[in-house]
């Protein structure tokens, strides 16, 4: 009597598919819609025979209508390569999408969480990042179409709680890796791994002296489940990342040496507002969920590697 069923918009993406798989093994119902703009049916394929799974082909720039007891949005492209690929498309999933997520939270009265990002931060002027500081973003820019759409999803929520009653609860999640991980979404760790793998050139935008702070999958869905089981009270935003920071030739150094790679590294100009630091103050994150990531990214690394090898058969 006590199962919840359970809704994952991206459920078929990299967080989602584990999110999804996590949900079920504590026993919930769950019905992943994913439109596989980015998301793979590969990555929750494992659950489709699964009685407590449900798989629904769906678009939520368009309404949808289910009953749930709980909602977790985490569907928008979350990589340069693709969200810029149809920028419209975007920013209509950030915003016309929370709408219609946030109508049916408003409707059956349920907790529903957004998976905001650093990017909401920008290019910062604050290091490192709390969820005070109100970002340096430019708003016309490449990237506007999910810096400025992610903005506004969480503005919407604040604005569905305080005027509608809704449990709405935000985080900001910072640079997240792990297998399933798309190897063609530009990001570094998945960008490099691949390229060692290969033994391609190992890609450097600007002079890699840039940093990031990298989580570990299980880590990052430990946190979600516990923001969600907060009282309603609870809003965030809420910064969910690891503290730890590393520039982006160590990270590159380090994979070419995890892989025992040849590859050898060059250098591209910096994209247009890619930021130049990133590193996520989690004092929030430990105060409020009594939560901190325990897997160093040696570890994580190392799965990740695997999973890269058997998908690209290397």
């Amino acid at each position: 009597m006590n199962k919840k069923t359970i809704l994952v918009t991206g459920g078929g993406g990299f967080i989602g598919s584990h999110l999804c798989e996590r949900l079920l093994k504590e026993g919930n119902d769950v019905i992943c819609v994913d439109n596989f703009f980015t998301g793979s049916k590969n990555n929750i394929r494992h659950l489709l025979s699964h009685p407590d799974f449900e798989l629904i082909r769906h678009d939520i720039t368009f309404p949808l209508f289910l009953e749930v007891n709980a909602l977790y949005n985490l569907a928008c492209p979350a990589s340069p390569v693709h969200y810029q690929h149809n920028p419209i498309h975007t920013t209509k999933t950030n915003v016309i999408g929370a709408i219609n997520m946030l109508g049916i939270a408003k409707r059956l009265k349920i907790p529903i969480l957004q998976a905001s990002t650093s990017e909401v931060y920008g290019d910062p002027k604050q290091h490192p990042q709390t969820e005070e500081y109100w970002g340096n973003v430019n708003p016309i820019g490449i990237r506007s179409c999910y810096d400025e759409g992610k903005r506004c999803a969480e503005t919407l929520f604040f604005d569905y709680h305080r005027q509608g009653g809704v449990a709405s609860k935000v985080v900001r999640i910072f640079n997240t890796y792990g297998p399933r991980m798309l190897p063609n979404d530009g990001r570094v760790v998945s960008n490099f791994i691949v390229q060692a793998l290969k033994g391609e050139d190992i890609t450097i935008y600007g002079d890699g002296s840039q940093s990031r702070s990298f989580c570990y999958i299980d880590d990052l869905v430990e946190a979600l489940i516990r923001m969600m089981g907060t009282p309603a009270e609870i809003t965030g935003p809420v910064n969910l990342g690891n503290p730890e920071e590393f520039t982006v030739m160590e990270l590159a150094e380090k994979i070419i040496k995890m892989t025992s790679s040849k590859s050898k590294i060059v250098f591209h100009p910096l994209p247009q507002d890619d930021p130049i630091k990133r590193k996520p103050d989690i004092s929030k994150a430990k105060k409020i969920l009594k939560w901190q990531p325990l897997i160093p990214l040696d570890e994580g690394l190392v799965k990740t590697i695997q999973y890269f090898k058997k998908i690209l058969n290397v």
